[in-house]
């Protein structure tokens, strides 16, 4: 369904064939820690991959597998849902994905949200 390949914001995930709206992509498997333990997240790598988790976001994760690799846009055209009872980031198709597009998400949550992320967007 996809594949890793350069991309112009680093590594990304681009599509290996047609993928249809609301099609599930990708369930990423998360590894959760307690708030607390952010203080230390941040002195590492790690911390550029770290988001807060959680019915009220009072823990923070961090995505496995191919989750970490896809990338943000204000144009999105897939969305990622928290998937809290099975602790996977699960990533849907937000419009008709064409073979060889990379395969972006915004990372606000909502696809139309276009408030300013953490960091400088190309």
């Amino acid at each position: 369904m996809f594949e890793v390949k350069k991309s112009k914001y680093g590594r990304g995930i681009f599509a290996t064939h047609d993928i249809k709206k609301g099609e599930l992509i990708h369930e990423a498997p998360v590894i959760v820690s307690p708030r607390d333990e952010y203080k230390y997240l941040k002195k590492t790598i790690m911390i550029e991959y770290v988001f807060w988790w959680g019915e009220e976001y009072e823990e923070c994760a961090l995505a496995l597998g191919y989750g970490s690799l896809f990338n943000h846009s204000f144009t999105p055209n897939a969305l990622y849902k928290l998937n809290l009872k099975n602790q996977t980031i699960d990533i849907y198709a937000y419009t008709h994905i064409k073979k060889g597009e990379e395969i972006l998400i915004n990372y606000n949550g909502d696809p139309e949200d276009d408030e300013p992320v953490w960091f400088d967007v190309f």
